[in-house]
C-alpha cells in the first residue's frame, strides 16, 4: 500500500476550481515540502490507459492543441510575471543595494536607452519606496533595481530560491526553467549582457521561464522562514498488512541567503497585497485567515489596441497568483497559473482564496 501526502479533498477542490481552464495549481506545505494538492488542466482520462488504447483515442490525445499529456506542475515553462518581483527585492535586499525607505519615481514609464519601459499603471504610481513598490505591482520600480542589480547577482538569488533547477520531486519529465546571467546571454546571442534586458528580467520577464512547483517552493521556503526543501508526494509504503517498508519525510534542498528581518519585512509585504486596498492580490483575502501572496501577469504578445481577431484568446497573458496561509503559522503554499488567463489578480487569485478556503474548512471538520 502506498500512503500519499495528498489531500483527496483539497485535490477534488482544486480540480474543481481550475476545470474549464488550462493551467496549473499545486500545494504544498510550506513546513516540510509535503504535496497537498496537484492539478493539470486539461486532464485526460488514464483509464485509457488500463487497457490497450486505440489509435483514434491516442490521436485525440496526441493532438489536442491543448496537450492534456503535459503535466504543467512541473513541465510548463512560463515568465513569472511579477511573482518574480520578490526575488529581485530579495537580492536587492540582501546585498544592501538598497534600504526599505529607498524611493524612485513612476511617472508611468523609465526611459532607458531608446525606448519607454512601461508601467502598468500608465499614470504611474508617483514616489514609490519597496513596501509600496511590491503592493502595488509597480514595474518602474522593480526597473531601477534592474539596472542596479545586474544579470548576475539575479541570478545567484534565484538559484537560491530554487529556479533554473529541478525541484527534486520524483516525477519522471520534470523541466529546470531558465534563469539567465551575463554567461548565459554570451553563449545564446554571441554578445555581452546587453542592459536593457535587466530591466525586462527584473519584473519575470524577458528569459525567464519557471514552472508551477517551483514557484510554490521558492514562496513556500519564504513563508517557513527561509528552508527551501525538495517537494515530496509519497508519505508512506506498507506491506498488506501494515507493516512499514519505507518512510518518506522532509528534505532540505537550502537555505535562503537572508537575514530573519528580510525574511520577516518580505512577509509584511506579500500580507499586504492581499489584506490592504491597495494591493493587487485583495481577492485571495480570507477574514482571519491573513493570506499572503503576489500576483503576477505574464504577457506573451504585445497586442496593441484596436480590432482582435478570433486567435487573440491564444496571445492574451497568462495569469499567475502564489500565496500561503496564514502569515505567521503557515499551513499551505499554494500557486495558481491560468494559461492566457489574462490578469493574476482577476483569474488567479480567486482560485488561489478558494483552495486555501478548503483546506481550513477541512480543518475546523476534523478531516
Amino acid at each position: 500500500n502506498v500512503i500519499l501526502t495528498i489531500n483527496a479533498d483539497l485535490q477534488k477542490a482544486a480540480e474543481d476550481a481550475l476545470a474549464g481552464k488550462t493551467g496549473a495549481i499545486a500545494a504544498v506545505d510550506p513546513r516540510d515540502g509535503r504535496i497537498l494538492a496537484m492539478v493539470s488542466s486539461p486532464p485526460f482520462d488514464p483509464n485509457l490507459f488500463s487497457r490497450s488504447i486505440s489509435t483514434s483515442e491516442w490521436g485525440e490525445l496526441i493532438n489536442n492543441p491543448s496537450r492534456p499529456l503535459m503535466n504543467r506542475c512541473i513541465q510548463t515553462m512560463q515568465p513569472p510575471g511579477s511573482t518574480y518581483k520578490l526575488i529581485t527585492a530579495a537580492a536587492a535586499l540582501g546585498e544592501n543595494t538598497i534600504t526599505p525607505e529607498s524611493s524612485f519615481f513612476c511617472g508611468g514609464s523609465l526611459n532607458f536607452g531608446a525606448r519607454p519601459y512601461r508601467c502598468w499603471r500608465k499614470a504611474g504610481h508617483g514616489s514609490v519606496a519597496l513596501e509600496r513598490g511590491i503592493v502595488e505591482s509597480c514595474d518602474v520600480y522593480f526597473y531601477q533595481l534592474g539596472i542596479l542589480l545586474g544579470p548576475d547577482l539575479l541570478y545567484r538569488y534565484a538559484r537560491a530560491f530554487g529556479f533554473g533547477d529541478l525541484t527534486g520531486i520524483n516525477l519522471r519529465e520534470e523541466k529546470k526553467g531558465l534563469i539567465p546571467n551575463s554567461g548565459w546571454y554570451q553563449r545564446r546571442y554571441g554578445i555581452p549582457w546587453q542592459r536593457g534586458e535587466s530591466l525586462s528580467i527584473a519584473i519575470g520577464q524577458g528569459a525567464n521561464l519557471v514552472t508551477p512547483l517551483q514557484l510554490v517552493m521558492a514562496y513556500a521556503s519564504l513563508a517557513n522562514g527561509g528552508t527551501l526543501y525538495q517537494p515530496f508526494f509519497v508519505k508512506q509504503v506498507k506491506t498488506a498488512d501494515g507493516t512499514v517498508v519505507k518512510d518518506f519525510s522532509q528534505r532540505v534542498r537550502g537555505k535562503l541567503p537572508l537575514s530573519a528581518a528580510t525574511v520577516d519585512y518580505l512577509k509584511e509585504c506579500l500580507y499586504k497585497v492581499v489584506n490592504t486596498p491597495s494591493g493587487t492580490g485583495t481577492r485571495a483575502h480570507i477574514p482571519g485567515r491573513d493570506v499572503s501572496g503576489k500576483t503576477g501577469t505574464a504577457q506573451v504578445i504585445n497586442l496593441g489596441r484596436g480590432s482582435r481577431s478570433p486567435r487573440d484568446s491564444e496571445l492574451q497573458d497568462h495569469a499567475w497568483f502564489v500565496a500561503y496561509a496564514s502569515k505567521d503559522d503557515p499551513r499551505i503554499a499554494v500557486v495558481v497559473y491560468v494559461e492566457h488567463g489574462g490578469h493574476g489578480g482577476s483569474a488567479s487569485a480567486p482560485i488561489a482564496h478558494t483552495v486555501i478556503s478548503r483546506l481550513f474548512e477541512l480543518e475546523a471538520s476534523g478531516v
